[in-house]
C-alpha cells in the first residue's frame, strides 16, 4: 500500500524546480496534492492525473508572503480535499537571487527574501495548524538548506533566512508536539534543478566547489531528495520531530 494513501498535502512552490519533484513524489505515494505556487501548476496537475489518476492534484496560484492569499489557499484545499495532513514549506526566493557582496544588497531585496522565505512558512503554519490540531495529527516539513551550517558567502539574505527556518522548526516542534503534529526540516545541499541551472552565476560559483566537499563526489539532483521527503511525510517518521535531515552527499556532517 502507498505510504501516503488517504493523506492530503500542500506543497508551496510546487509547480517548478525541486518543488515539482516534491509534488510528484507525494502523489506517487498516494497523497492528494495541492500545488501552490506563484507560477501556474496546471501542467504538474495534468502530469499527476495522467500518471496517478484524476482528482489526485489541484493547483492554486498565490503569493506565500501575503496572508489573505495564504488563507484563501488553505480554504480552497479544505474545500477541495476535506482536510490537510502534510505541509511542505518549499517556496523560497533563491534561483533568481544573484550572489553579491553584503554591501551590494539593498534593503528591498533583503526584505523580499525574508517575506517569502520566513514570513511565508509562518503564515502557512498559522493558518494550517488549526486544522491539524482538530485532527490531532499532521506533518510540517520546512525546506531549509545546508548553507545554514556552512555559512557560504555572497548569499547573505538567503543563508540568513534558512538559518531562521532551522530555528523555526525547533521552536515549532516544541509548541505543536502536544497536538501530535511533527515538525521537521529537510535540508538539501546544492541541487541541480531546472530552475537552479537557469542561474548560471550560481552554477559557476558553486557547482564544482560544493561537489569537492562531499563524501559522494557527484552532483545532487532533485530525485536525491524525494526519499527523505516521503519519509518525513509518512508514518515512518511518527516519532521524529524538531530535526533537520541533511541530504547533501556528505558535505556537512551532523
Amino acid at each position: 500500500m502507498a505510504r501516503l494513501a488517504g493523506k492530503v498535502a500542500i506543497v508551496t512552490g510546487g509547480a517548478k524546480g525541486i518543488g515539482r519533484h516534491y509534488s510528484l513524489a507525494l502523489a506517487a505515494e498516494g497523497a492528494r496534492v495541492m500545488i501552490a505556487d506563484i507560477a501556474d501548476g496546471a501542467d504538474v496537475v495534468q502530469e499527476i492525473a495522467t500518471r496517478d489518476g484524476a482528482d489526485r492534484a489541484a493547483s492554486f496560484t498565490f503569493d506565500v508572503s501575503d496572508e489573505a492569499q495564504v488563507k484563501a489557499l488553505v480554504a480552497k484545499t479544505i474545500e477541495r480535499f476535506g482536510h490537510i495532513d502534510i505541509v511542505v514549506n518549499n517556496a523560497a526566493l533563491y534561483a533568481t537571487l544573484a550572489p553579491r557582496n553584503l554591501t551590494e544588497y539593498d534593503v528591498e531585496t533583503w526584505d523580499k527574501v525574508m517575506a517569502i522565505n520566513v514570513r511565508g512558512p509562518f503564515l502557512m503554519v498559522k493558518h494550517v495548524v488549526p486544522h491539524m490540531m482538530a485532527r490531532k495529527s499532521g506533518k510540517i516539513i520546512n525546506i531549509t538548506s545546508g548553507v545554514a551550517y556552512k555559512g557560504i558567502p555572497r548569499m547573505l539574505p538567503y543563508v540568513t533566512s534558512k538559518g531562521a527556518m532551522t530555528s523555526f522548526t525547533r521552536a515549532l516542534s516544541r509548541e505543536l508536539g502536544e497536538h501530535g503534529i511533527a515538525v521537521n526540516s529537510l535540508a538539501p545541499g546544492y541541487i541541480l534543478s531546472d530552475t537552479g541551472l537557469s542561474n548560471t552565476q550560481h552554477v559557476e560559483e558553486e557547482r564544482v566547489k560544493v561537489r569537492n566537499t562531499r563524501a559522494f563526489k557527484r552532483d545532487g539532483f532533485p530525485e536525491d531528495l524525494t526519499g527523505a521527503l516521503v519519509f518525513l511525510a509518512s508514518s515512518d517518521s511518527d516519532f521524529v520531530t524538531g530535526q533537520t535531515l541533511l541530504v547533501d552527499g556528505g558535505s556537512v556532517n551532523t
